[in-house]
């Protein structure tokens, strides 16, 4: 497994250069699944309005293209299907599965993520002298504000503000403009920037003095978003029976229950059996990629003959292995029997996923039969009438 994008102490800004080297060629995974191929994120990695959400097996990203610019980055490339070859948990798995390209031709899948944005340092005028200091320091988080906010005041300084006596200006003077705010700053740039560099949730944006602060927001964004592989992160978040399955393959062993006083089907009087009949579902990743084949599922029936807990045994990918867990959880099972009492009990399933065609998809229109011919009846029905 790959270690998560890690967040770096920089001087500086970030470049094009350096979100390349993090993010194109490597094996990511979008950790929440979302399936559109038009993504937004704010500016901590969180998506901006809603996306179907899909099995983390039809969630590998490859980015092609990077572009940075003042107010967020923009990545561009195709969603990838994992293709599992078959192998047991156990055997080899240095070559378990095929990455397939699932984004259609001269499509893609584009993806952006807004950015805090730099602003000028505030000028501290002193009490004395009338001079300026620059405060180049980072702002701590609780002084950075949101555009829409206002900065707070005490009653006692309005207080001050009102009652303080108008100060006489030189003849010779010159008035210097007005200093803008950091929130005035932001609203400016957004308003002065293109419509498709603004960034998508304006109202979320913070201000910040440092681009070192700047680079580690997005740096944030970047791991909230993608996983470099099956980190830790991401394997807390996949489905128990992904779980159990990858708990096998890193023991190198076959599937255990958990429940140590689960019985072998052969070790029973009367071994447990399905009573219904299921068809888990296949989907339209599969259809139009050929995806299909025999599946493997480890599945505990409990003495009520439902199931308790199932693991992936020989996965498929492609998001049909969730559909086969749903169906085995909705299925009835005659509970296996010893010493004339029901017991849990290890079932192991096989699925088949096959490929749709017109005659046999569900969703597709019946052709309408042919009229039948006039029928010829046996026997003295043919002779004819005379």
């Amino acid at each position: 497994m790959l270690a998560p994008i890690q967040v770096a102490q920089e001087a500086g800004g970030i470049t094009d250069a350096e979100l390349k080297q993090l993010l194109v060629g490597k094996a990511l995974y979008l950790r929440d699944g979302y399936l559109d191929n038009s993504l937004s994120f704010n500016e901590y990695g969180h998506v901006i309005g809603h996306s179907p959400q899909g099995s983390y097996t039809l969630s590998a990203i490859q980015i092609d293209r990077v572009r940075i610019t003042k107010h967020k980055v923009t990545l561009e490339g195709a969603r990838y299907g994992m293709h599992f070859l078959g192998q047991l948990a156990f055997e080899d798995s240095s070559s378990v599965f095929d990455r397939v390209r699932i984004t259609p031709n001269k499509k893609e899948v584009k993806i952006t993520i807004d950015r805090e944005m730099v602003v000028k340092p505030k000028k501290d005028k002193e009490a004395k002298g009338g001079k300026e200091t620059v405060t180049g320091n980072e702002k701590p988080e609780k002084e950075r504000k949101y555009w829409h906010l206002k900065r707070a005041t005490t009653p006692a300084a309005e207080q001050a503000q009102s009652v303080q006596p108008p100060q006489p200006v030189a003849q010779n003077a010159v008035s210097e403009p007005e200093e803008m705010s950091e929130a005035d700053q932001l609203k400016a740039s957004i308003a002065a920037t293109p419509e498709e560099e603004r960034p998508a949730d304006p109202k979320s944006v913070t201000t910040t003095v440092s681009p070192a602060h700047a680079t580690r927001v997005l740096k944030g964004a970047l791991d909230q978003v993608f996983a470099q592989g099956l980190d830790e992160r991401m394997m807390a978040s996949l489905p128990d029976f992904w779980k159990l399955y990858y708990q096998a393959v890193a023991a190198k062993a076959d599937y255990r229950p958990k429940n140590l006083a689960v019985f072998r089907q052969n070790s029973v009087d009367q071994k447990a059996r399905l009573l219904t009949t299921f068809a888990p579902d296949s989907n339209e990743f599969a259809q139009a990629n050929g995806v299909a084949g025999m599946a493997l599922y480890h599945t505990v029936v409990g003495p009520d003959g439902k199931a308790t807990e199932i693991a992936v045994g020989r996965p498929i990918g492609f998001g049909l292995d969730e559909n086969a867990v749903a169906a085995i959880r909705k299925a009835i099972f005659e509970p296996a029997i010893k010493d004339g009492k029901p017991v849990p009990v290890l079932l192991d399933l096989v699925v088949q996923f096959r490929i749709l065609s017109k005659r046999t998809a569900v969703h597709d229109e019946l052709e309408p039969p042919e009229k039948p011919a006039e029928p010829i009846l046996p026997g003295p029905y043919n002779v004819p009438r005379s």
